[in-house]
């Protein structure tokens, strides 16, 4: 518990430092685009900075700007006639503030182009922040250093590890198969409210517009082809080629149970120690997530004050309903009717489980407690807790499966509002695919779905920047994912114990 509270210190802290930073150091808005007069309004001359990377062309007359966008006759309207009202309106407005700009072609403004604009490199805040911003932008290499080896050592482990137990085989087809039925349960749900409530659409994060999602996975045939590596080497040294990493991770795991001995149980345990190290690494990486965490707020508060945060509340209130529901329906529906066990009575049972989970935001340091309330208060045998617990702890990852889904469809509808593409249907299906993967090969220690996360959102080539605002606000939400990753793996304990005669709840006190 103590780490959660030194966590949300130094949230505060962050929060408060970018406050006083926003109100005693000046910083006008930028935009770095330059201007100049032309028939029928203002012709770009060249663009830096903020606009460097948005839709605005040069050499293109715009004779209008949206400053704030809205209904057709609600939106606010300045007229270009001279780069003095360019400049007029960036004067007037704030730091990640996004303007439309209406060619002159466009009468219509079907098509506007966004800009974002961003902090006078040369201002008093910039200079200030610039110290806080190296140490976050240091912090986020940290963990996209942290993905592909941690992917490829988890997966490849888990499933060669699995697939050694023959004389399970039974047993782990059972849990195989309630593990990744509750998981594409909880992806779904997620799913479907983030696109009902949809967070991001129309959020001012002050994140950059330049975006090409969902116009590179329209064929669900085009996926299934990317995701064979021509070269697994050259896959390794790129986080956007993740598809090809899980496969072949997939694919290495099963052959290496396929394999005759010792050669199977030296790869076996090499993959398995490779693992554990990783897991130390990420271990010692997030230890740095108070600090990360306290740099990301000054920086971004600093920089856009609390706006971002008002759609960041919608956005994990959308996280947080998902995870009751899946946790207070989706799973006691599970356990009732096909485990035959009282949801209530299952419940009390595992109240040590859950607390600790909750203070921990560990699967794997829950795990002892998690095994031990299982067999002593859920009366599971040992046979099978043994088995499906520490194989849940590893690969069973609800909360954080649908955690990853809503974060990154959330940014996906971000990135859409400011003018980038929508992610479309079949992007979709490939987020849900991806987190169910992603979630399997999620480490069990605090804020490792995060991690994960960077590995879907490099997949769609959507910008980890905005991996880095969520995870200001992640350490709540890592503490109920966790409970729900707990939750889960006990009930599917007492729903296989059940069917294969291995539970006799005792009486609780």
């Amino acid at each position: 518990m103590q780490s959660h509270w030194k966590v949300l210190a130094w949230m505060l802290a962050g929060l408060i430092v970018g406050l006083l930073f926003q109100a005693f150091l000046d910083a006008p808005a930028y935009s770095g685009a330059k201007w100049k007069a032309a028939p029928g309004g203002i012709e770009l001359v060249s663009v830096a900075g903020p606009s460097e990377g948005s839709k605005l062309q040069v050499g293109q007359v715009y004779d209008r700007v949206i400053v704030h966008r809205g209904k057709a006759g609600e939106e606010s309207v300045v007229e270009l006639n001279d780069p003095k009202d360019a400049d007029a309106v960036r004067a007037a407005a704030q730091n990640g503030q996004i303007l439309w700009f209406v060619a002159s072609e466009d009468p219509e403004a079907e098509k506007p182009a966004p800009l974002a604009l961003g902090m006078d490199p040369d201002s008093q805040r910039a200079v200030w922040i610039e110290p806080f911003a190296f140490f976050a932008s240091i912090f986020m290499g940290l963990l996209k250093m942290l993905i592909v080896p941690l992917v490829l050592a988890s997966i490849v482990s888990g499933v060669a590890s699995v697939g050694a137990l023959k004389d399970l085989r039974r047993l782990g087809w059972k849990t195989f198969a309630y593990y990744i039925g509750t998981s594409l349960l909880a992806v779904l749900l997620g799913q479907l409210l983030v696109n009902l409530i949809t967070p991001g659409t129309g959020a001012e994060l002050g994140l950059s517009p330049a975006s090409e999602i969902g116009s590179h996975v329209e064929n669900p045939l085009e996926i299934l082809r990317r995701m064979v590596p021509t070269n697994v080497v050259s896959a390794m040294t790129d986080n956007g080629a993740m598809l090809q990493i899980i496969f072949f991770a997939l694919l290495l795991g099963y052959f290496i149970t396929r394999s005759a001995e010792p050669h199977a149980s030296r790869m076996r345990d090499f993959f398995e120690s490779f693992f554990q190290v990783m897991m130390k690494m990420a271990e010692g990486i997030l230890s740095l997530l108070p600090y990360g965490v306290f740099a990301l707020l000054v920086k971004v508060v600093a920089g856009t004050g609390v706006e971002p945060f008002k759609a960041l509340l919608i956005y994990m209130f959308t996280v947080a309903l998902a995870l009751v529901l899946h946790a207070c329906v989706t799973l006691p529906l599970v356990l009732k009717f096909i485990g035959g066990v009282s949801p209530t009575r299952w419940l009390k049972a595992m109240g040590p489980a859950i607390m600790t989970a909750f203070s921990t935001s560990s699967s794997s340091m829950t795990l002892p407690v998690t095994m031990k309330t299982v067999e002593e208060r859920g009366g599971v045998s040992n046979k099978v807790t043994s088995f499906t617990l520490p194989l849940g702890a590893t690969i069973n990852m609800d909360g954080t499966a649908l955690y990853e889904c809503i974060g990154v469809i959330f940014l996906a509808q971000y990135y859409a509002s400011v003018g980038g593409e929508p992610l479309t249907w079949t992007a979709q299906a490939l987020v849900v695919v991806m987190a169910l993967l992603a979630s399997i090969g999620a480490a069990g220690i605090p804020s490792a779905g995060l991690v994960m996360m960077l590995t879907i959102l490099s997949a769609l080539n959507l910008p980890v920047e905005g991996a880095a605002l969520l995870l200001a606000v992640d350490r709540p939400l890592d503490m109920m994912r966790t409970v729900v990753n707990v939750w889960s793996d006990s009930c599917g304990a007492a729903v296989i114990g059940n069917s294969e005669g291995e539970l006799e709840m005792p009486e609780l006190a």
